[in-house]
């Protein structure tokens, strides 16, 4: 059976039971003080405890945000991943070619006239998909626009009809140049 330290301070002989019912004595006068609140409890310990607790779930709740953060931005790729796929215009193999700048660059894609005449006037646009490019209708590039506007290359503005009281309505500028 083990003895309480104080019962084997007494049995080695280094303190005697005065002194024993002096810090006894003690320990009830500080327990009473206390508990009426005329004496500060030193609880730096238990405040560091709870400061950590605090820092622990800032930090997890930290972490829970990233987590969601990466949740969506997969989910966001996927729609769009999922649009492009959905809505893409078959490739052609033909001799006429849309140029487009990407990047500071030049590129060209395999086009027929209607998709040219499409492309120009905003009715079709052009999307980054899978290390190439795709045509897509103007709707599907919209909703791609919303979720992630760099997958865009080309989407012209709608063309409007001409105003009646134009004075140059005559005078139209092609904009399907070929160069």
């Amino acid at each position: 059976m083990s003895l309480s330290l104080r019962d084997q301070l007494l049995k080695a002989g280094l303190v005697n039971q005065k002194q024993v019912k002096q810090v006894s004595k003690e320990k009830q006068k500080q327990k009473r003080l206390e508990h009426k609140g005329q004496i500060e409890v030193d609880d730096s310990q238990q405040r560091a405890a709870q400061e950590a607790m605090a820092e622990k779930a800032k930090r997890d709740q930290e972490l829970n945000r990233q987590q969601q953060e990466k949740a969506e931005q997969k989910a966001r790729v996927a729609q769009i991943k999922q649009l492009i796929e959905v809505s893409r215009l078959p490739k052609l193999s033909t001799e006429d070619y849309y140029n487009f700048v990407d990047d500071k660059k030049v590129k060209r894609l395999s086009v027929n006239s209607l998709m040219r005449s499409k492309l120009s006037s905003g009715s079709l646009a052009i999307v980054h998909h899978g290390g190439g490019y795709e045509v897509i209708p103007r709707e599907a590039a919209l909703k791609i626009q919303e979720r992630d506007p760099r997958r865009i290359v080309l989407l012209n503005t709608q063309v409007e009809a001409p105003d009646a009281d134009d004075p140059y309505a005559a005078y139209q500028i092609p904009d399907d140049l070929m160069w």
